[in-house]
């Protein structure tokens, strides 16, 4: 499988990690999740992401996981691995060991405790040492981190770390930052890929301003594929369409606290992985939870068959 590079483009699916009901790592469900995500035209899989349960694997969960999921994808996906540690050495060890079985490349999120552009370029540098020839993606989720990256910073990254190769972009929704890194490259600054995150509640418009695709998980992984598509060839009436069908689900799903048991539920009931668990400590929808998610699954159903 080629390494990452600035040419990736698609959906590239964060995935969920999947637990038995007792809370045990369930590898066989991790195939028939990369199965699924397959099937519904996925360009590339992210593993423990932030909504992949990461903090929750030990270091031996976490590459077993990995492993499964690379053996299953068989070189016909690309892989990026969720490295990020409060310590290099693991970040390092982590890579490595992923690396070695064939992923792609690695995703790295800013650390809670930069405050200056300096610090966090300097940070970057020594994540781009630490990890040699690896490549890696920038994660720049200030929601989560607290971490503001601003534009010139990222172009200054590019500029002085060719193994940063893309911008895992979720500045909810940060268009204008977008913008800002396209008209620079535009101009002659180094061009990153830039897939997008939160939850892909603004694709459409990350698209008009230049991403490259998504790299966010929803448990119908077939509206990005949809959107992103539509949007290629021009028609974006389509892709907003598509995009429209899914909307409410989505925005469902996106509730601080229950929505990865949200997104867990559909995956079960969509046959991607056998339990909906998450690893304790996590939270459990509860009946009326289960029948707005029902509701809106139901009334998706309808929407989509109307618009063919």
């Amino acid at each position: 499988m080629p390494l990452l590079d600035e040419s990736a483009n698609g959906v590239y699916v964060i995935a969920a990690t999947p637990f038995s009901d007792e809370g045990a790592l369930d590898l066989e469900s991790a195939d028939r999740m990369v199965d699924f995500y397959r099937e519904r035209g996925a360009d590339g899989l992210t593993l423990l992401g932030i909504m992949g349960e990461a903090p929750k694997l030990t270091a031996e969960e976490s590459v077993a996981f990995v492993r499964r999921v690379i053996a299953r994808v068989n070189a016909r996906l690309p892989i990026i691995v969720g490295v990020s540690s409060p310590g290099l050495a693991s970040l390092k060890a982590l890579a490595a060991s992923a690396m070695d079985d064939g992923a792609a490349g690695v995703l790295v999120a800013a650390p809670s405790t930069l405050r200056t552009d300096d610090h966090i370029f300097s940070y970057f540098e020594s994540v781009a040492e630490t990890l040699g020839a690896i490549p890696f993606a920038l994660q720049d989720y200030p929601l989560a981190s607290g971490v503001q990256i601003a534009p010139k910073v990222i172009l200054r990254i590019a500029e002085a770390l060719p193994t940063c190769v893309m911008l895992k972009h979720e500045d909810w929704p940060g268009l204008a930052k977008i913008s800002a890194l396209r008209a620079a490259s535009d101009k002659g600054a180094r061009r990153l890929s830039i897939l997008t995150g939160n939850g892909g509640l603004f694709l459409p418009e990350e698209l008009q301003r230049g991403a490259d695709g998504a790299m966010t998980g929803f448990a119908y992984p077939e509206m990005m594929v949809g959107v992103v598509k539509a949007h290629r060839a021009g028609d974006r009436d389509k892709a907003q369409d598509i995009f429209d069908a899914y909307l409410p689900l989505a925005r469902y799903e996106q509730q601080q606290g229950i929505g990865l048991a949200v997104r867990k539920y559909v995956l079960a009931k969509r046959g991607a992985i056998a339990s909906s668990a998450l690893r304790k400590p996590g939270v459990k929808l509860s009946p009326v939870d289960i029948a707005e998610v029902e509701r809106l699954v139901a009334r998706q159903e309808r929407r989509l068959r109307e618009i063919g």
